[in-house]
């Protein structure tokens, strides 16, 4: 599906999911496209689904392309796309992409994807991801990252065929845990769940592109591997081990590591005591920071919502706790007697939680399964620990708080660890080298 060359450059194209599965799609072409050959002037269109196909200017089809004759110019709007899905900031907004749009008719309606250019695409990422103000050692570490992920995941898409296991259950345990392996009709979808892409939404800045430029075709490898750069918001203290959060298959440049660099012994936070004692404490670390000018470079606006990520605090009474377990896992556990970590990662995150409850006992996991069933959308971390409150009469408590670590799975590059490490001087092969340890940077096209 990925193509290997752009129409006039040397980096791959790929095909981005902006809106999946949609009843109908209302967009904008802000510059000629050609549809099957034919020219389409700018203006306001709108695409239905209708017995699953497209229904486009009066004729349904499996799948229309718009095809640009110039990559990095043309350009197009989509209507309502949704940004951060399922999470606490979901919302609704235009979108402005540029490149090709191609729709495809799926069982549950229409797909809207976005054929841009690797380095195009990367901009993007990087204004979508943090503030395109950002450091620019910061924003070229990132691009380096970022680069790195996507060309692992398309060399990942070649090798891996047939089903994917990305879960276990019995009848009393479930784990799960989330990739990106279900997107079979494009390479990589929009959203938090690969990599926050907003087109030229999110306005980029000379030191964004300079930022790409300068860092043209470079990815970070371990040996002769691409790297499966991973990264999130805020690990809280310590970096997670990649296993612990997706599939069993160990990376050397993914393990638990200290976001500090004083000789101070790693704790070891899979023993229950040391992960209380360390998720109750804020100890020092790159991302224990209130700095207001380095979280605007990693934060936008949405993000700047949540004002508490290295140490937070969610309380619960029994009917929310209850209500909420029920209705985000489809499992009425009865009155919540108890949460119970049995397993946790190299930052404390749990990996395995039991659920006790009057009617059921159940363990789940892995780290975003147990976020997904404790909160509305999602918890911040699994790095938490539970005080449950006053009892009723039939000893249940009425009250439980979640004090917890971090925002995000934990792996690879912290971001607000990451502005820090700027902030404070460092080159971005000296914080590709603290988060990816052993690997080296290569130059791929």
């Amino acid at each position: 599906m990925s193509e290997t060359k752009s129409n006039n450059m040397n980096d791959p194209l790929i095909h981005v999911g902006i809106m999946l599965e949609q009843a109908e799609i209302s967009f904008s072409l802000l510059t000629p496209y050609k549809l099957k050959g034919k020219n389409f002037p700018p203006g306001n269109y709108r695409v239905e689904h209708s017995e699953g196909r497209i229904l486009f200017n009066g004729e349904k089809q499996e799948e229309i392309t718009f095809a640009s004759d110039d990559l990095h110019s043309d350009s197009f709007e989509l209507k309502d796309v949704i940004i951060g899905l399922h999470f606490h900031w979901e919302r609704r907004e235009n979108q402005r992409f540029q490149g090709g749009l191609k729709f495809i008719a799926e069982k549950g309606g229409i797909t809207a994807i976005n054929i841009v250019s690797l380095e195009d695409y990367l901009r993007s990422v990087i204004s979508s991801e943090m503030s395109a103000t950002s450091s620019g050692e910061l924003l070229k570490a990132h691009a380096v990252i970022s680069r790195s992920w996507l060309l692992a995941q398309l060399q990942k898409n070649k090798e891996i065929a047939g089903d994917y296991q990305t879960s276990f259950e019995s009848p009393t345990e479930i784990v799960r845990w989330y990739d990106r392996e279900d997107h079979s009709l494009f390479d990589v979808c929009a959203d938090d769940h690969c990599q926050r892409y907003q087109g030229i939404t999110r306005q980029s800045t000379p030191l964004v592109s300079a930022a790409v430029d300068q860092t043209r075709g470079r990815v970070i490898a371990y040996g002769d591997s691409i790297c499966d750069a991973r990264f999130s918001k805020c690990c809280g203290g310590i970096m997670e081990t990649f296993e612990n959060v997706w599939e069993p298959i160990p990376h050397p440049y993914l393990q638990g590591k200290a976001d500090y660099t004083d000789d101070a012994p790693l704790p070891d936070l899979t023993v229950e005591e040391h992960a209380e004692e360390w998720i109750r404490s804020a100890p020092p670390a790159f991302c224990h920071t209130q700095d207001a000018a380095v979280l605007r470079q990693v934060l936008n606006d949405y993000d700047r919502e949540t004002a508490d990520f290295y140490r937070w605090t969610v309380v619960y009474s029994q009917e929310q706790l209850s209500g909420l377990i029920r209705e985000r896992s489809g499992i009425d556990y009865g009155e919540i007697i108890a949460l119970e970590p049995l397993e946790r990662g190299t930052s404390g995150r749990i990996i395995r939680l039991k659920i006790i409850g009057t009617e059921r006992v159940m363990t789940i996991g892995k780290e975003l399964e147990i976020r997904r069933t404790l909160s509305p959308s999602h918890l911040y971390s699994s790095a938490f620990v539970v005080d449950a409150g006053e009892e009723n009469e039939e000893g249940i408590p009425q009250q439980f708080t979640l004090t917890g670590a971090g925002w995000g799975h934990g792996v690879g590059l912290c971001q607000i660890g990451a502005a820090m490490m700027a902030e404070k001087g460092y080159r971005f092969e000296e914080i590709l080298q603290h988060y990816f340890p052993g690997t080296q940077t290569d130059k791929k096209y």
